[in-house]
C-alpha cells in the first residue's frame, strides 16, 4: 500500500501539473545541488491591478492636494531646511552684499524689490530662533567673504546666551554631501508643484498637536511655534497669508511668543560680553575689505515693551553701534510715513509690509553707505499706504 507522503511521486508519474498550492521539495529534484522550491503562480489580471494601484494613488494624490490648498497651503513653498542654508552659504563666498540675523530680517527682507532698488540680490543667511551674533561670528571666519554684510536684529536675540538653532552653522559640512543636496533637490522639484508636501503640515506634526498638554510645567506642541512662512527660491521668505486671516493661527503664534518674557536675565556682563564678540566680528570682516551695516526691523508694542526692558536700547543698539563703529537703520529712525505698519502675530511684518520696510532701509543704507548705491531707474518710495489698508490703525 503506497504512504500518504509519496503522493508527489505519484504526481510525477502521472505526468501531470502540480495542483494549484502544492510546490516541488528537495527530493523531486534529484541531482540539484541547492534545492529551489518553485510554486505556480495562478494567473491574474495584473494589467488592471497595475491600473488600480494607479488610479487609487492617483485620487490619494489629489485629495491630499485639494485638502493642503483648502487650508491655505501653495505649491512653491519650499522646505527651508539645512541643506539649503548651507547651499546659499556657499553661495555668499562671491556675493556683494549677504543678510544675517534671526526671522524678522528674513521676514521682514524682500530680496525682489531690494534687487529693484540697487542692482544687487542679497544672500539670505538670516535663520528664525537664532542669534545675529552667531551667524556675524560665522561670516568673519568665512575669508571668502568680502562684501557688505547686513546684520538684522531683535536686541534681545542678539545678546541671548544661546545661538538657538545656530548649532547647525557649525556642522555644516553635514548638509553639503552629495546626497544631501540631491535630496533637497529633489525635495524641491516636487515642492514646487504639490503644495500638500509641506513640512508643517505632515500627518505626524498633526498628529502632535493633538496632545492637549495637560502635564504641568511642561511645553507641549501646542507651545511650539507653527507654520508662520512661505519660503522661495533662494530662502525668501515672507509671512503666511493665513497667520494674517485666520484668527485662531494668528491667536497662536501671538501665544507662542509667550511676550518675549525671556527667562534668564540681561546682565551687564552678558551684554558686554556680546559686544565684545561683535567688535571681534566686524573688525575681521573689515580686516579683509568687507563691510558691516546693522538693522533693526521692527517689533509690536506688546513685545517691544518686554525686549525694551531687557536690552534696553541705549545699552543694545546703541552701544552696538558706537562699539563697532558701524552704521545702522533703527525702525525709530525711519519716518512716519513707513512706521506703524502690519504685524499680524507682533513679530514679523506680512508680505506687503516687509516690501515697504525694505524699501525704506534699502533706501536709507544708501545714504549712509558707499556699498550700496540706488539705481537711476529705482522705483518710486513706498509708504504704508502701500500696505496698510484705510483705517487700519
Amino acid at each position: 500500500m503506497p504512504l500518504s507522503t509519496s503522493s508527489s511521486d505519484g504526481l510525477h508519474k502521472q505526468g501531470g501539473a502540480l495542483p494549484a498550492g502544492l510546490r516541488l521539495t528537495a527530493s523531486d529534484r534529484p541531482g540539484q545541488a541547492q534545492p529551489v522550491p518553485t510554486r505556480d503562480i495562478p494567473d491574474q489580471p495584473w494589467g488592471k491591478l497595475a491600473l488600480a494601484v494607479a488610479v487609487v494613488m492617483l485620487v490619494g494624490t489629489a485629495t491630499l492636494e485639494w485638502n493642503a490648498r483648502r487650508i491655505g497651503l501653495h505649491s512653491g513653498d519650499l522646505d527651508n531646511s539645512q541643506t539649503d542654508w548651507a547651499v546659499e552659504r556657499a553661495r555668499s563666498a562671491g556675493a556683494s552684499v549677504a543678510i544675517v540675523g534671526d526671522s524678522r530680517i528674513l521676514f521682514d527682507t524682500d530680496l525682489d524689490r531690494f534687487q529693484k532698488l540697487t542692482g544687487e540680490r542679497p544672500v539670505q543667511l538670516a535663520i528664525h530662533g537664532t542669534s545675529a551674533l552667531t551667524l556675524l561670528q560665522d561670516v568673519a571666519a568665512n575669508p571668502e567673504f568680502k562684501g557688505l554684510l547686513i546684520v538684522g536684529l531683535a536686541d534681545t536675540m542678539f545678546f541671548q546666551p544661546f545661538d538657538g538653532y545656530g548649532g547647525y552653522i557649525h556642522k555644516r559640512a553635514q548638509y553639503e554631501s552629495p546626497a544631501k543636496r540631491a535630496s533637497a533637490v529633489i525635495g524641491h522639484v516636487l515642492e514646487r508643484r504639490l503644495a500638500y508636501l509641506d513640512a508643517s503640515y505632515r500627518l505626524s506634526v498633526i498628529a502632535a498637536r493633538l496632545d492637549s498638554g495637560l502635564r504641568h510645567g511642561v511645553d507641549g506642541p501646542f507651545d511650539d511655534v507653527w507654520k508662520l512662512a512661505e519660503v522661495g527660491e533662494h530662502r525668501q521668505t515672507h509671512m503666511w497669508p493665513r497667520i494674517q486671516f485666520d484668527r485662531r493661527l494668528r491667536a497662536h503664534a501671538r501665544f507662542a511668543w509667550k511676550g518675549f518674557k525671556e527667562e534668564f536675565p540681561y546682565t551687564p556682563k552678558l551684554i558686554a560680553g556680546g559686544l565684545a564678540k561683535a567688535v571681534k566680528a566686524v573688525g575681521a570682516i573689515r580686516a579683509r575689505g568687507g563691510e558691516v551695516v546693522f538693522v533693526r526691523p521692527p517689533s509690536d508694542i506688546h513685545l517691544r515693551v518686554n525686549e525694551e526692558a531687557q536690552v534696553p536700547k541705549a545699552k543694545g543698539w546703541e552701544a552696538l553701534l558706537r562699539d563697532t563703529h558701524s552704521i545702522g537703520v533703527h525702525n525709530d529712525d525711519l519716518p512716519p510715513e513707513v512706521r506703524r505698519l502690519i504685524m499680524p502675530e507682533w513679530s514679523h511684518l506680512n508680505q506687503a509690509c516687509a516690501t515697504v520696510f525694505t524699501d525704506a532701509y534699502v533706501r536709507r543704507l544708501a545714504t549712509l553707505t558707499p556699498r550700496l548705491k540706488l539705481r537711476t531707474d529705482a522705483p518710486a518710495p513706498l509708504t504704508r499706504d502701500d500696505c496698510v489698508p484705510p483705517g487700519v490703525y
